[in-house]
Parts: structure tokens; C-alpha cells; sequence
């Protein structure tokens, strides 16, 4: 029965320390998973961050580019109202008559209509 007793403490003292040892390592590699978590985290939110900024400025961008596109529309709008005819031949455009070429027919060819 002592035999026994004492074989039953030193199982109980070893099944212990196991455990101890055990929940020490779980709990280091909890915290382990903590601590990479925070940092993928952390690096998430500076990305996002980063990217709003981003849009921000190029909002910003887009909006000078839209009112410089708008002053050369105008721009435009108001040189091309000046373009008449005399303005062109004072350049030294002139109208010119338009020719096209032609073919001539074969000799008696003939066109049939509505075949079908």
C-alpha cells in the first residue's frame, strides 16, 4: 500500500510539473499570437490611413485639374467664336473647289436591278 502511495505522488508531482510546463508554453505562444495580431493590426491601420490621405490629395489634384480643363474650355470657346471667313483668308486659307475621281463604265455594261 506505501508502494503505492508513493508511486501515486511522484506520478502526481511529474503530471504537475507537465502541466505547468504545458501552460507556461500555451500561454507564450497566446501571447506570441497576441503581440503578431497587434502588429498586423498596427500595419492594417497605418495602410488605411495612408490611403485616405492619398485619396485626399488626389482629390484635391483632380479638383485644380477640373478647373484648369474648365478655364481651356472657355479659352477655346472664346477663340473659336473669333474664326470666321475673313479671319481664315487672312491667314492665307482659300476655299477651294472640291473634284472627286470617277470611274468610267466599261463600254455596255449592264447594271441589272433587283436580281432576286
Amino acid at each position: 500500500m506505501r508502494a503505492i502511495a508513493i508511486k501515486m505522488k511522484s506520478y502526481a508531482s511529474t503530471m504537475g510539473a507537465m502541466e505547468e510546463g504545458m501552460s507556461k508554453t500555451v500561454l507564450h505562444s497566446l501571447l506570441l499570437s497576441l503581440c503578431i495580431l497587434a502588429v498586423f493590426y498596427t500595419f492594417l491601420l497605418g495602410n488605411m490611413v495612408f490611403n485616405i490621405i492619398e485619396r485626399k490629395t488626389l482629390e484635391a489634384e483632380m479638383q485644380t485639374l477640373a478647373t484648369k480643363v474648365a478655364d481651356l474650355e472657355l479659352e477655346y470657346l472664346a477663340l473659336s467664336g473669333k474664326v470666321d471667313l475673313a479671319f481664315s483668308q487672312a491667314l492665307g486659307f482659300k476655299e477651294i473647289k472640291a473634284t472627286f475621281a470617277t470611274r468610267k463604265t466599261l463600254g455596255s455594261i449592264k447594271v441589272v436591278k433587283n436580281e432576286i
